[in-house]
């Protein structure tokens, strides 16, 4: 199964995926760090078919501590909040619910085969989404 996470900003040309690790390494509703061609993500696994991307650098701080936040829901929406300050962001498209100036850049995710690959922006390596 495929999932896409991601508003449909970039064609699929424009996306490099990156096989990150099997979905099975990720514990449910927890994040995990990783380095994807130099730059720091948090993955969230939600369910076995549902993952999520997002920086690992905190809007409000600069810290690299996204992956340690608290994973929710608003909702039916998926959320983490900041472990620092607890802003709480939108895991599909990286909207801050309480203060609408921080952003939380997020990746699209594809689940193949079993494993994760995030898309980053083919040109330049940033995000490919948010």
């Amino acid at each position: 199964m495929t999932v896409m996470i991601s508003p449909e900003t970039l064609s699929a040309t424009d996306i490099h995926w990156h096989s990150v690790c099997r979905v099975e390494d990720l514990e449910d509703c927890w994040g995990e760090a990783a380095l994807v061609q130099g730059r720091q993500l948090a993955l969230f696994r939600l369910s076995a078919t549902e993952v999520y991307a997002a920086d690992q650098r905190d809007p409000a701080t600069g810290a690299y501590v996204m992956a340690r936040g608290i994973v929710g829901n608003a909702g039916s929406r998926a959320t983490i909040a900041s472990p620092l300050h607890k802003e709480v962001y939108l895991l599909a498209t990286g909207e801050c619910l309480g203060n609408p100036d921080l952003f939380l850049p997020t990746y699209p995710v594809r689940l193949e085969e079993g494993m994760v690959l995030v898309g980053l922006d083919a040109a330049t390596g940033a995000e490919a989404a948010g």
